[in-house]
């Protein structure tokens, strides 16, 4: 990029970064010299709490800080990793399907969709779905036999992971063919001795699933794939020494970096927009999950935007910042000179660059230092996740219902039209009935309701895409094409989830953050249905239980939520919910 006289660097040494912070920039050197004052940084590496200013005691923080050295612990145990490796390359398998949820399955895929392979290597999966056609696919794409599948969760009953293991160990009843990645004392790491599992990776108890990137969690699957483990933890290393308590805060690229994420939140400029070279775009998935989980509570928070696609300077509103991760030898020159624009229109803009992909061992603990920092500024706990658990709690209520009356609860139809239907509760349908009155619509349609749900956008808004659905290429080629519309008519933000994958991710923010979102739920019909050995329900009933009891808690939090249901056929329905939410922009 051009030099800016504005532009300032911070950190030192390994992941120094640049950023031109505009009228933003005097307010992050006060916060920054301010956790100088109060010695924050020590306290941290301490393992103190009192950086994020909550009660004494309180859960889920004074017993989370063990990533902070994770790096070092694990560089002891690559011999394990890499021996184990070998040992199963050795043995046949050709595919290995990790089945996880939120931290136990984003750093994998990132792995996967970042390095790929390594010849002679297995391919890698990842089911964190309940969406039957995404079981089905992953089942239709390996052979069983020469699997193993990598149970992965700390505390080893969430529900999605349990399904799962459910489903194919009911198919392939061998323990060789399981790992387990979980805490020590937890029902997985039972149930891994009982059936005779290959081996169960017990991990460190005081690490959280979004911060174990660098733990077992994340190594395992990676060196499983020919990952260097090695080269990733060497990486990792120089960030920490980086980002040490020895170093002032401006000469810190962790502290430094959540210091301008939270006080330009807190000015309104909360939505982070993620930009990536194309050859780590997937690691945005994985940041967006640490950010939006770790700061969206008490109506604060840090929206991370991630694969929004990137427009002109006019596209934006005044409540964003860009964090520009480039790659020294990337294929992509484009982004430099749109970054560029962005910042010579007075958008603050942090520019990091990495020399190649084995930095991204620095850039997780980069990226959990500036969080919890950020989350330190903005006096929230970087390490619960309070809303996750409430809609877990709904669900689970769901299934009970389920269990006894063999039907989930009816919701209220507000329109239907074709392929779409639209389906709210009383007082949304009530709200959305007076504003489509006084709008352009004559006639009670899909479009005029998700015109009425549209008009309650305001400036600072946010919207979110939730499908529940399957994921396919036409399926984030209709989602992208929807949150460009969106982004050009309304300057919003915007981002796309798909569930339940995201209710382990952004869900968090969604009902713990500004409630400041304009949400539209999608779900869908299921061609084929996936019976859960042991359960009375499907995978199916599942999956629409958890999309339910998500639109509850959303509305329970005063949320402005509408769902669309889009029929059987994705391919249709997604056509014809794009051609609707267009034909309201276009207006």
């Amino acid at each position: 990029m051009n030099q800016n006289s504005d532009q300032v660097t911070y950190g030192t040494g390994a992941g120094a970064f640049t950023a031109t912070l505009g009228e933003c920039r005097p307010i992050v050197e006060a916060a920054l010299d301010s956790w100088d004052r109060q010695q924050f940084s020590r306290l941290m590496w301490a393992k103190d709490p009192t950086p994020w200013k909550q009660p004494v005691g309180t859960k889920e923080l004074v017993d989370r800080l063990g990533w902070l050295t994770v790096a070092s612990t694990m560089m002891n145990r690559v011999e394990e990793l890499t021996g184990f490796a070998q040992e199963i390359v050795g043995s046949g398998v050709t595919s290995v399907v990790v089945l996880g949820m939120g931290g136990s399955s984003l750093s994998p895929e990132v792995s996967y969709l970042t390095f790929g392979s390594k010849p002679g290597f297995p391919k890698l999966f990842v089911l964190d779905s309940t969406v039957p056609q995404a079981v089905l696919d992953i089942e239709a794409q390996i052979d069983l036999a020469k699997t193993l599948f990598v149970v992965s969760s700390k505390s080893g009953g969430t529900i999605e992971t349990k399904s799962a293991y459910q489903y194919f160990f009911d198919k392939l009843p061998n323990g060789g063919n399981f790992i387990a990645i979980t805490d020590p004392g937890s029902w997985l790491a039972g149930e891994g001795e009982a059936k005779g599992f290959r081996k169960v990776f017990l991990n460190m108890p005081d690490i959280g699933g979004r911060y174990s990137a660098l733990s077992y969690f994340g190594l395992v699957p990676a060196a499983l794939i020919g990952v260097d483990v090695k080269g990733l933890l060497e990486s990792a290393r120089k960030m920490m020494e980086a980002c040490g308590d020895q170093h002032p805060a401006r000469n810190n690229p962790g502290v430094a970096l959540g210091a301008i994420m939270a006080e330009c939140a807190l000015r309104g400029r909360d939505k982070m927009t993620l930009v990536f070279a194309p050859e780590i775009r997937s690691f945005g998935y994985w940041v967006e999950q640490l950010v939006a989980e770790s700061t969206g509570k008490n109506g604060q928070g840090v929206l991370p935007v991630e694969s929004e696609p990137i427009g002109l300077p006019e596209d934006y509103s005044s409540d964003r910042l860009f964090v520009y991760t480039k790659l020294k030898t990337t294929t992509e020159t484009g982004l430099d000179q749109k970054v560029e624009m962005l910042s010579a229109a007075g958008h603050p803009v942090v520019t990091i660059e990495i020399d190649d992909l084995l930095d991204l061992g620095r850039e997780y603990f980069r990226w959990e230092i500036a969080t919890a920092v950020a989350s330190a500024f903005l006096a929230v706990n970087a390490f619960d996740q309070p809303n996750v658990a409430s809609s877990k709690k709904i669900t689970g209520e769901l299934i009970d219902e389920y269990k006894q009356k063999s039907a989930l609860p009816a919701q209220t139809k507000l329109a239907e039209s074709g392929v779409l239907t639209a389906y709210a509760d009383d007082a949304t349908a009530e709200a959305l009935n007076g504003i489509r009155e006084s709008g352009p619509y004559a006639e009670v349609s899909v479009e005029s309701v998700i015109d009425a749900h549209l008009r309650r956008f305001e400036p600072g808004n946010y919207i979110a895409l939730m499908a529940f659905t399957n994921r396919t290429d036409a399926v984030d080629a209709a989602l992208q094409t929807i949150r460009k519309g969106l982004q050009q008519k309304l300057q919003a933000a915007t981002t796309a989830g798909y569930g339940p994958r995201f209710l382990h991710s952004t869900g968090q923010f969604h009902k713990g953050g500004p409630n400041t979102g304009l949400f539209i739920q999608i779900t869908a019909d299921d061609a084929q249905d996936v019976p859960i050995p042991g359960e009375v329900y499907s995978f199916g009933v599942l999956k629409d239980a958890q999309a339910m009891g998500d639109f509850i808690s959303l509305r329970d939090n005063g949320c402005r939520v509408l769902r669309i249901h889009i029929g059987a056929d994705l391919d249709v329905g997604y056509a014809a919910l794009t051609e609707a939410i267009l034909n309201v922009i276009r207006g």
